[in-house]
């Protein structure tokens, strides 16, 4: 019975990770960014970028947290990755963003070191010009109380992670 368990386990795990190997790439001049923001304040911003490796579409990007954010969504960041997806018209390149490395909050995160993913998408001539689409869903990130009296939400809402931390 426990071994059905962690087999099954193990499956729904792998269901949500990215498939397709793994690399590390710097980002372009020009990705797009999106992100969003929690209830309680604070957030995330996403970059990604496309580009052709070996006739696929490899997929990078990174991801941003706010320096500033409630003591109830920290550590959250993740899982909210975890329920990402970066879609190309209207197919999915990655559902599941963890492969993404997090970086600091930038002003522009073009040229970043990041996480990419070679996917089974075929590259196509028109991608050079397209733009990947980022999907965060709005989902509950922290209930507190028996009755859920207190409930942090992350919704979509843009880039959000804020400026970089000054330096003194």
């Amino acid at each position: 019975m426990i071994r059905n368990g962690m087999m099954l386990a193990a499956l729904a795990l792998a269901g949500c990770t990215v498939a397709g190997p793994q690399m590390v790439a710097r980002l372009g001049a020009d990705p797009v960014l999106s992100g969003g923001s929690y209830s309680s304040g604070g957030g995330l911003t996403v970059a990604a970028d496309i580009r052709e490796q070996q006739g696929r579409v490899l997929l990078c990007g990174v991801w941003a947290q706010s320096h500033q954010q409630s003591v109830l969504t920290k550590g959250k960041a993740r899982d909210v990755m975890g329920t990402g997806a970066v879609y190309l018209g209207d197919r999915a390149l990655a559902r599941g963003l963890v492969f993404m490395r997090e970086v600091p909050p930038a002003l522009d995160y073009a040229g970043q070191e990041a996480g990419c993913v070679l996917t089974g998408q075929v590259w196509q001539a028109g991608y050079a010009e397209a733009k990947p689409v980022i999907r965060l869903p709005r989902q509950v990130v922290h209930v507190e109380g028996d009755l859920g009296h207190f409930v942090v939400t992350f919704q979509q809402t843009g880039p959000s992670a804020g400026a970089p931390k000054a330096t003194e």
